[in-house]
């Protein structure tokens, strides 16, 4: 018979155990993000831009600025070690006011 003390593991405090319907599972694809706020709160809005065609948003986040601030901190290691990984992601340039859908 062993005279084990050591404790039980502790599941760690970071990890999330996600639940997810199929349908958000699939995700939908983004191309531009909007992202504006007030005193206490991030809008995150995740559109569809097709040049020449109206901006359509598929999904509005909303969010205390501590998780905004978070969220960005994050994104960036990511980014980071994606690129550690399989090198700079090429940036493009923003389009300008007289250029709202990319095209010249």
């Amino acid at each position: 018979m062993s005279d084990d003390r050591t404790p039980p593991a502790r599941p760690d405090p970071r990890q999330l155990k996600l639940e997810i319907d199929a349908d958000t599972a699939k995700g939908r694809f983004a191309n531009a993000a909007i992202v504006t706020h007030t005193d206490d709160a991030f809008f995150l809005d995740f559109a569809l831009a097709y040049p020449r065609q109206p901006v359509r948003v598929l999904s509005r986040i909303i969010t205390s600025p501590q998780h905004a601030k978070a969220l960005l901190r994050t994104l960036a290691d990511n980014v980071a070690r994606y690129e550690q990984r399989l090198g700079t992601i090429p940036e493009r340039p923003l389009p300008t006011p007289h250029d709202p859908d990319g095209s010249n």
